[in-house]
């Protein structure tokens, strides 16, 4: 005779959830921001592990439920055609490749704008950001960009303020998410102001996290050394910041954008005072200095991921730029609260970085 076995705990209605979310996939959105954020309230809306909607609920919604392709080619088949936004407490744009995104649907932005009316809170995750302030739903508010998208956001949004060095902004119904690991900290975040914080860390254990960042924590990465308003300089800049680690040949930078190396280096002088090999260079060091302040990592792993031939190499390219050696930067950098600006720091576009 078999023993007898409790019924299974049924999920809740999502009306009656302690924290529903609705999610709007753009095309060729980033599959991890969007599973991440999932991952994070369906581990702690359940109480006994089974991954059902029962303290969190959520909808995947697309007009007439059309698939979303994300950017590695995976489609996501949504759960619902667009629902009333006041049955959610946050309403999430998850966004993805820049490049090649068509215009946003109609239908999409009419129910955005239905939603910020209704006061229902907005959030744009990795490039989402950008769908909220097409719409002009951002004006007068804190916006967070990725590191890697900051040049696009300005060169679109020149009358906005984008704030690249938090993980996550949250300012009033608005909500914006740099993206990466950025996103579970703000699942984490939303879960805890609803279910509580206990809730939110168990779905980080789960997750294998340690603990939560905090909203002013700052992006894994550091910021350009200096911007331009010619666009051939912001896309050289940005060719230079994707490829950190094994650095390209300027010919191939210049290549990638349509110029010959000599009009390279005649419009960085021209913008930058610096040709575009110690510009390059600049912006490596800019990323070492970040790295023996932010990091625990030995100089030489510092020096392979920067595209130095070594250790010596890495240190003595530093100390000609800054004046001191790695580790004496890290003893000072961490043996004070305030570590001085280096001049690399003084021409970095101050918009970047959030107040």
């Amino acid at each position: 005779m078999r023993p007898a076995t409790s019924p299974p705990t049924p999920a809740a209605p999502p009306d009656q959830a302690k924290l529903r979310v609705g999610f709007l996939l753009m095309h060729n959105f980033t599959l991890t921001a969007f599973s991440t954020f999932v991952d994070v309230l369906r581990l702690a809306g359940d109480k006994g592990d089974r991954s059902r909607p029962i303290e969190c609920a959520w909808q995947v919604m697309a007009p007439g439920r059309r698939p979303a392709r994300s950017s590695c080619g995976i489609a996501v088949q949504p759960s619902s055609d667009l629902v009333d936004p006041q049955r959610f407490d946050y309403v999430v744009v998850v966004g993805g490749l820049l490049q090649g995104m068509p215009p946003l649907a109609t239908e999409i932005g009419a129910y955005l704008r239905r939603a910020a009316e209704l006061g229902v809170t907005l959030v744009g995750v990795c490039t989402g950001s950008f769908v909220l302030c097409r719409l002009g739903l951002m004006k007068l508010r804190k916006c967070c960009v990725s590191w890697f998208h900051y040049r696009d956001f300005l060169d679109e949004f020149p009358q906005l303020v984008p704030i690249a060095d938090r993980l996550y902004v949250i300012d009033g119904d608005r909500i914006t998410c740099s993206g990466g690991i950025g996103v579970a900290d703000l699942a984490a975040r939303l879960v805890s102001g609803r279910l509580g914080g206990a809730a939110a860390q168990k779905a980080l254990h789960i997750l294998q996290v340690d603990r939560p960042n905090a909203e002013e924590r700052t992006q894994p990465a550091p910021h350009a050394v200096a911007a331009s308003d010619d666009i051939r300089v912001s896309r050289a800049l940005l060719l230079m910041e994707q490829n950190l680690a094994e650095p390209l040949p300027i010919r191939a930078i210049a290549a990638e954008i349509d110029v010959s190396v000599r009009q390279l280096e005649r419009v960085f002088d021209e913008q930058l005072g610096a040709g575009p090999q110690e510009t390059y260079l600049a912006l490596r060091l800019r990323h070492a200095q970040w790295m023996l302040k932010h990091s625990a990592l030995p100089a030489g792993r510092i020096a392979a991921e920067l595209g130095f031939a070594d250790a010596s190499h890495f240190g003595r390219s530093f100390k000609a730029r800054h004046g001191v050696s790695p580790a004496r930067f890290r003893r000072d950098a961490r043996g004070r609260a305030g570590v001085p600006q280096p001049e690399a720091d003084l021409a970095a576009d101050r918009r970047v970085f959030g107040a």
